[in-house]
């Protein structure tokens, strides 16, 4: 397991060969539902408070709290596809952004009031310490100016983690949607110094034809999994009624589709679009935000489940709606987006999907939300017998990326 001589550099060689995720990255994505479980929890909790203002809360507390372990993974996921993840440095620092996530996993409850450090501390130093580790083993190779700049972002980003950590509640969530942006779109412009030109590579960029598509597919299958267990493990705690069960089906059946309108046709083959890209950075950069996206949006659905399993038949809330509706046009918009990397081409029918999630608001706000999940469940089956239709008695449709 351990590397053999031949110094740090052979951190960076015989990736190719290492095509698919190993057991430890693979572990780390085990964390990672846990730690998206937690926001399903934490988010659910406040959008089903008294208080419309809480409400609302909720919507930003789901962002501030999901984009930096969903970040945390994407960054780990690209040391794994440029480094060698069966040399052992490389493998006690994937352990140790397994441990990261953990911990601030377990901080979500209370994030926003006694746990703030338990959040930020593991998030902040994995972020600056992970790349000076690596440095030495960067002589020579482009990484080294990328991950230098990086730990330059990170360390004037800390001090907007740390000022968020210092205060709470509302004041505490603005600082930390603050910070999160910054090093979001620090990454996209890969990390700007003035006066220097930027590093041919990027935080996105796919080394790997294989390793880091495929990854991206494995982290929509953490999302896909993190909404099973928590609509399981909700359901597990309430009465069993027709209600209940009713919301049940229908969550398990709206989880299929979204899983069959990912991987048809797009998701499947986006390792080979990747593979044929004239640009990988530009690829590998909207690749990742198409994911963010979905991922997001698969999370704000399993909120919306979460909501009708004990809401079933009350009346909804606007934000409630925004959730079970909401999440699915998110999840839309980012495939959306999948499409155009792969295909090159603007897929009409998941427009017209989130048009009519958006107009079904209006009538939906009077009926039950177990109705507005059933509403959200057709119009995702609407998606995926279309694209049945127009994939059948035809060959599988080769990827086309922009030239």
């Amino acid at each position: 397991m351990g590397f053999p001589g031949g110094g740090g550099r052979d951190l960076l060689e015989r990736r190719e060969d290492v095509r698919q995720a190993n057991f430890l990255e693979l572990f780390v994505d085990l964390v990672l539902v846990f730690a998206l479980s937690g926001v399903v929890t934490r988010v659910a909790r406040d959008a089903t408070a008294v208080d419309r203002v809480v409400q609302w809360r909720s919507l930003a507390y789901l962002l501030v709290l999901a984009l930096p372990l969903i970040w945390l993974w994407i960054t780990t996921a690209h040391i794994t596809s440029w480094f060698d993840p069966r040399r052992r440095k490389i493998q006690w620092v994937v352990l140790a952004s397994a441990f990261g996530l953990l911990v601030m996993a377990s901080s979500l409850p209370y994030a926003f009031t006694g746990k703030g450090w338990s959040f930020v501390l593991p998030y902040v130093v994995l972020h600056c310490v992970r790349p000076l580790i690596l440095l030495p083993s960067l002589h020579g190779h482009a990484l080294r100016d990328l991950y230098a700049r990086s730990v330059a972002w990170c360390t004037a980003g800390a001090g907007i983690w740390v000022a968020g950590a210092l205060v709470s509640g509302n004041a505490r969530a603005a600082l930390w949607a603050i910070a999160v942006t910054v090093d979001i779109v620090a990454a996209q412009l890969r990390w700007p110094v003035y006066g220097r030109a930027r590093p041919p590579v990027s935080a996105w960029a796919m080394d790997s034809g294989h390793h880091l598509p495929e990854r991206y597919q494995q982290l929509l299958m953490i999302a896909l999994g993190e909404t099973v267990l928590a609509v399981g493990i909700t359901f597990t705690d309430l009465p069993a009624t027709t209600s209940t069960w009713a919301t049940l089906v229908v969550a398990y059946l709206s989880t299929v589709l979204l899983w069959r309108i990912y991987f048809y046709r797009s998701g499947q083959v986006l390792a080979e679009a990747v593979a044929a890209a004239r640009d990988r950075l530009a690829a590998g950069r909207a690749t990742g935000i198409a994911h963010v996206v979905m991922v997001v949006g698969i999370v704000t659905t399993a909120v919306g489940y979460e909501i009708v399993l004990e809401h079933p038949a009350d009346r909804p809330e606007p934000v409630w709606l925004a959730m079970i509706l909401g999440g699915p046009a998110l999840f839309l918009y980012g495939r959306i987006r999948l499409e155009r990397i792969v295909f090159n081409r603007l897929s009409i029918r998941r427009v017209v999907a989130i048009a009519a999630l958006a107009a079904a608001a209006g009538p939906l706000h009077h009926a039950p939300p177990l109705t507005a999940s059933v509403v959200a469940a057709f119009v995702l089956l609407g998606v995926a017998v279309a694209d049945a239709r127009r994939a059948a008695h035809q060959p599988p449709e080769k990827p086309s990326p922009a030239s």
